[in-house]
């Protein structure tokens, strides 16, 4: 199954291998893949920002020390593939830069979150997405949230078993790494009340328990320097660095859809809680959906008017 997957992966989309990504842009995507795939399943595409100044390692050094602490996360490498409690994640002591300058024998894995609070990164992902939102927009319109992440690892560096909440396209930009992913409708891999979990409170941490059972479901691609993948809103997946220093930048936005579809996870999670049995969001047009919908908005709106922080789930 899995040499299956990983053929599959190699070969999706019209990737014209060879040829030159068009000069005044950044992203070469296949559109008849892209409207057939886009937050259905995982596929892989080209650009050209690999050798971007934004991405060189003196560069995301500056990053690591100026942006605020609170956005930029770093631990060890070498860890689990199963890694749900955040507590137990090793670290190694060096600060945010030393970690990044000293990235090729440190052991390290470190992602710059909401790295577009920095303006050089705002505008080169603004750009990658507004090459995307045309062809979303006639798919699922509403794109909003955007946000940018650069993640910075260490040779043979594990990123654990997770999903989030963005739909993402994610570029390599230095060196290579083994993805594989799994659908988020896929029921052996990923409950309801995991998503409803993911949906509640902060969720500050998104890693999540992985049994090696698992591995035989999972669609596995192999991301070298010039090319990206998009990942689906929630689809869980973990990574595998190659064996030399890694730099990627994920472009991450929500839409109208993946808001409602939180929303009501959110909704079914609270009444869990309450001793419910919730049903799975349905579309647009389900009756049960709508209603969760205003009585999450009411509450939103009482939450706002009142000043109240949301709670942890």
């Amino acid at each position: 199954m899995q040499a299956e997957n990983r053929a599959l992966a190699s070969s999706s989309g019209s990737l014209r291998a060879g040829e030159p990504v068009a000069a005044d842009r950044f992203l070469d995507i296949d559109p008849e893949t892209f409207r057939t795939h886009f937050n259905r399943k995982p596929f892989l595409f080209r650009h050209n920002l690999s050798d971007h100044p934004l991405f060189k390692l003196p560069r995301l050094a500056e990053l690591a020390r100026t942006l605020p602490p609170s956005i930029v996360e770093y631990n060890a490498g070498k860890i689990p593939v199963s890694l749900p409690d955040q507590e137990n994640t090793p670290y190694t002591g060096l600060s945010p830069e030393e970690t990044v300058r000293r990235i090729e024998e440190c052991s390290s894995w470190m992602v710059l979150k909401r790295a577009e609070a920095d303006p050089e990164c705002l505008e080169v992902l603004n750009r990658c997405l507004d090459e995307i939102e045309p062809m979303s927009e006639e798919i699922e319109p509403g794109m909003c949230e955007r946000e940018a992440a650069i993640f910075v690892t260490s040779p043979a560096s594990i990123t654990p078993y997770h999903m989030d909440k963005e739909i993402n396209f994610l570029l390599q930009i230095r060196g290579s790494k083994t993805i594989s992913v799994f659908s988020a409708s896929d029921r052996e891999v990923l409950s309801e009340v995991e998503l409803e979990k993911h949906f509640t409170g902060a969720a500050i941490h998104r890693n999540m328990v992985f049994h090696e059972r698992y591995q035989e479901r999972a669609t596995v691609f192999e991301l070298k320097a010039g090319y990206g993948i998009h990942i689906p809103t929630t689809d869980p997946h973990w990574i595998k660095n190659g064996e030399a220093v890694s730099i990627s930048f994920s472009n991450g936005f929500k839409t109208r859809a993946s808001l409602r579809r939180g929303m009501i996870y959110n909704m079914n999670g609270r009444m869990r809680k309450m001793g419910l049995r919730p049903t799975p969001p349905r579309g647009n047009g389900a009756l049960r959906d709508a209603m969760k919908l205003q009585v999450a908005r009411a509450l939103n709106r009482a939450r706002e008017w009142l000043n109240i922080q949301p709670a942890e789930g």
